[in-house]
């Protein structure tokens, strides 16, 4: 709405214009994290079908990273997206522990319901003791509120509130 001459010339730069590539970038690099990870899985499981559902586990990630980001007024910048990032692996390597524990029940020749109560029984106590660890380690990060913890504070909410709600949904609805 600033009415200028027209000899000066206004464009957005500086910590602005360095936010932005830096959004791109790390969209980019997820994007290509994923897609390596999908790779990877397809061909170590020689089927599409299991990578597919282990993949459905991010977008659940991503539910509990925003629904945390929002109750505590935590704004996006790039530890979010970073945060993001490292939640997506975390996440994922969940959902590998169970999805294999019920790939190898059903080559053994148990039915569908029996393998995937079987393996959530032997695999919740992983799965649920590698959130708690990451959940609890990043504590002291989420409350830090020293010099330049606004900085990280960001990137243990994510990481915490993403993988809180993962994990619940992950034992709930890949099954």
């Amino acid at each position: 709405e600033l009415r200028l001459p027209a000899e000066v010339v206004a464009r957005v730069a500086g910590q602005d214009e360095e936010m932005s590539t830096s959004f791109r970038s790390l969209r980019l690099m997820l994007g290509l994290a994923l897609f390596l990870v999908f790779a990877s899985m397809a061909s170590l499981f020689e089927s599409l079908r299991w990578p597919l559902i282990i993949m459905l586990t991010v977008p659940m990630g991503l539910i509990g990273a925003i629904v945390s980001l929002f109750i505590t007024g935590t704004t996006i910048n790039v530890l979010v997206l970073i945060g993001v990032v490292i939640l997506a692996g975390i996440v994922v390597n969940n959902a590998i522990v169970l999805i294999d524990a019920i790939g190898r029940r059903l080559g053994e020749g148990q039915s569908l319901d029996a393998a995937i109560i079987d393996a959530g029984r032997e695999r919740l106590r992983p799965i649920m003791m590698t959130t708690s660890t990451t959940v609890l380690g990043l504590v002291p990060m989420a409350l830090s509120r020293q010099a330049g913890s606004e900085l990280r504070v960001p990137l243990a909410v994510t990481v915490m509130g993403g993988l809180t709600i993962a994990t619940v949904l992950t034992l709930i609805v890949i099954p």
